[in-house]
């Protein structure tokens, strides 16, 4: 990309805190726009549950978010990112959001129109040359959407400037575009898994022993959050795995990050209830006429009634309904996303590195490591069969 001399002038510069950040929280909305994983309320309070916890950790983790200005001073772009020093690796730069919470298409929020101007303004801070603003040895960025330009136009720019890029491919997320209409959905879909659906529909989603709940009101959803940590933590510790919610600072940003959510319209929170008793339950984010199936949980006690997929079912007969675009069931490349349709969204993974010695050596001794990892999983490939969730992966 070559810097177009016409384009007025813009300015990055680096925010370190929330209050700092707190005056452009509209700006930042729009600019996410109508993805929920980039939102303002979706990585702000991702920062106050897994930021440094305390004054000792502090000192090597803090808040790097950089924001472009024009020349009117208007945002018009976003970096968002927290940089971790440590003594493997250096001073990361890490998209806000990422780790345990697994959130998807984090990015750089950018202006429409102004994609081109907001790339040269972050490359040129981030520059090695510009050392005085802010030192990195690694900029890392994962999970990037395959059609997010502005994200690869700045890899690219970098490459461009002396760093070394490393790319690799990520997961994929899987997307489903809706139909306006329930029917030709259906009709869509394989023999075997429309025969099934057929036969869910006639023996329990029409009959008076299942019903779907949904909490729309703050003060629904307490129990509502409940039902899904409950069923969620059961059926996980029955497969052997600890769940997401044994972790305290995960399970305390859920308890802050959906109500926020509600407020701001971006969150739909269901629980489907058989005979009477809970068996699935599940919150999808909402966003641009698309939902993202970001947590659900099922009871173990009662698989042989399909609750995962009967809440699929329900809450997709519901979208349909409610004129949605699109349903999104994000990361991971279980088979069931394929037979309901969905179609694969790439990613990609990239490494970014200075051109400045130490950073170079700690990026090749990273690559060395890498290819090690790959030879051992090559020798362990084929143990035993997985097991397949009819919901969300986390």
């Amino acid at each position: 990309m070559t810097h177009d001399a016409r384009m007025p002038p813009m300015r990055a510069c680096c925010l370190t805190t929330l209050d700092e950040l707190e005056p452009y929280t509209d700006g930042w909305e729009h600019l996410a726009g109508g993805v929920p994983f980039r939102g303002w309320t979706w990585l702000s309070n991702w920062w106050r549950h897994y930021r440094p916890k305390n004054e000792a950790e502090a000192l090597w983790t803090h808040l790097a978010v950089l924001c472009v200005f024009d020349d009117y001073d208007a945002l018009i772009g976003i970096a968002p990112w927290y940089l971790d020093d440590s003594p493997i690796q250096g001073r990361v730069l890490r998209a806000l959001g990422s780790g345990e919470v697994c959130s998807d298409y984090l990015g750089i929020l950018c202006r429409p129109g102004g994609e081109e101007a907001v790339v040269e303004a972050l490359a040129d801070y981030l520059a090695p040359e510009t050392l005085d603003a802010l030192r990195w040895d690694l900029l890392q960025l994962d999970g990037i959407d395959a059609e997010d330009r502005v994200t690869f136009a700045l890899v690219d720019r970098m490459a461009e400037l002396g760093c070394t890029v490393h790319r690799r491919p990520g997961l994929n997320c899987w997307r489903l575009e809706l139909p306006t209409d329930w029917d030709r959905y259906v009709a869509s879909l394989g023999k075997n898994l429309r025969r099934d659906l057929r036969r869910l529909e006639r023996e329990l989603l029409g009959s008076s022993r299942l019903v779907l709940h949904s909490a729309t009101r703050i003060d629904e959803l307490p129990r509502a959050m409940d039902i899904l940590v409950d069923l969620h933590q059961r059926r996980r510790e029955k497969l052997g795995d600890a769940g997401c919610f044994a972790s305290d600072r995960f399970l305390a940003f859920y308890r802050d990050v959906v109500p926020g959510l509600l407020r701001c319209g971006q969150v739909q929170f269901n629980w489907l209830e058989l005979d009477g008793r809970p068996v699935a339950a599940e919150y999808q984010l909402a966003g641009d006429g698309i939902l993202y199936a970001y947590q659900a949980g099922i009871d173990p006690d009662t698989l042989d009634a399909q609750p995962g997929k009967l809440i699929n079912v329900a809450i997709l007969r519901g979208a349909i309904a409610d004129g949605y675009r699109a349903f999104d069931f994000l990361r991971g490349d279980e088979p069931y996303k394929a037979r309901f349709g969905a179609k694969p969204r790439p990613s990609m993974e990239f490494r970014i590195v200075p051109r400045r010695t130490i950073p170079q050596i700690r990026h090749n001794l990273w690559l060395a490591g890498s290819s090690v990892k790959k030879w051992v999983k090559r020798g362990i490939q084929g143990q035993g069969p997985q097991v397949e969730e009819m919901t969300s992966r986390r």
